[in-house]
């Protein structure tokens, strides 16, 4: 402040028995000084936060994740009152066409490339997905892990007539986000969403869920879970020879007992696509395993 009022500093308010213009007009150089500072420092953390700290943490797995799945996820939250789902379902809304998938699927590319980061499959893996998905040409595919619904509009816009997608959300919050984005996009007849924990929902699949195997399983869940899920559907035969499944951020954040555990189990073959952790540089992958029975 006393260097604000050595700027400011005006000779005639400093003479005694000046007329009191000069003490307005030298109040009036303080307050454009301080709104200046202010207005540039405003400037500075707005750089910073849309331009200088994004481009330096998109080459870093553990500050991207941190800055954007914790700080700026936070900091939202707080100033818009609403929650990163939320604000995806309103970008999806204002800007895709109702009934158009692909329009769903690029609305939401949009928002997270060009407004804020969320934790889909992402744009350069989402085209690996569907890849996989138009080669298998699957009539019963398996979703552990839904969240706002980006990777289930992409699965499900190229399924075959006839085909069944179900997908496992744990999160109600999610859920709820979810069922709208699959509706804007015209899909609810194709997807069957699950609330719940994997763990429990699996084992039930084959009594309460009329499902004999999974022609494609595509793994986007608590990372914890990939190992211990894919052992419960084998244990719970709901793979046969020639299902594959399909596995999200195997190298960021990562999933280390699993790549082990399916790259040298001989009931697997496994093939690993090389991509980036969505919308930044960071090295990240699919891990595409074929079951050999």
């Amino acid at each position: 402040m006393s260097r604000l009022l050595e700027l400011t500093y005006c000779p005639l308010a400093a003479r005694g028995g000046e007329k009191s213009t000069g003490s307005t007009a030298c109040l009036h150089m303080m307050l454009l000084t301080l709104l200046y500072s202010f207005t540039g420092g405003a400037a500075l953390l707005y750089a910073l936060y849309r331009w200088l700290i994004p481009s330096i943490v998109q080459y870093h797995a553990g500050l991207a994740l941190i800055w954007h799945d914790v700080i700026v996820e936070r900091m939202l939250d707080t100033l818009t009152q609403s929650t990163r789902p939320q604000r995806l379902l309103r970008a999806v809304q204002k800007n895709a066409t109702r009934g158009d998938p692909r329009s769903v699927v690029k609305a939401i590319d949009q928002f997270c490339r060009q407004k804020e980061w969320a934790m889909n499959v992402g744009d350069e893996k989402g085209c690996i997905l569907d890849s996989v998905v138009s080669e298998m040409n699957p009539a019963a595919v398996l979703e552990l892990g839904t969240y706002c619904g980006y990777s289930t509009v992409r699965i499900a816009s190229l399924l075959p007539p006839n085909s069944r997608l179900i997908t496992l959300e744990f999160n109600p919050d999610f859920a709820a986000i979810a069922r709208q984005v699959i509706a804007w996009a015209g899909l609810e007849d194709k997807v069957q969403l699950v609330e719940g924990a994997s763990g429990d929902l699996i084992p039930k699949m084959k009594e309460q869920f009329g499902v004999t195997t999974f022609d494609l399983v595509f793994l986007d869940h608590w990372k914890d879970r990939y190992l211990p899920d894919t052992k419960l559907m084998e244990e719970c035969g709901l793979l046969r020879k020639g299902s594959i499944l399909l596995a999200d951020n195997v190298i960021c954040p990562g999933t280390p007992d699993y790549l082990a555990y399916i790259r040298s189990s001989p009931r697997y073959e496994s093939q690993y696509f090389k991509s980036h952790l969505e919308y930044t540089k960071v090295e990240d992958g699919l891990e595409k395993s074929v079951f050999l029975g």
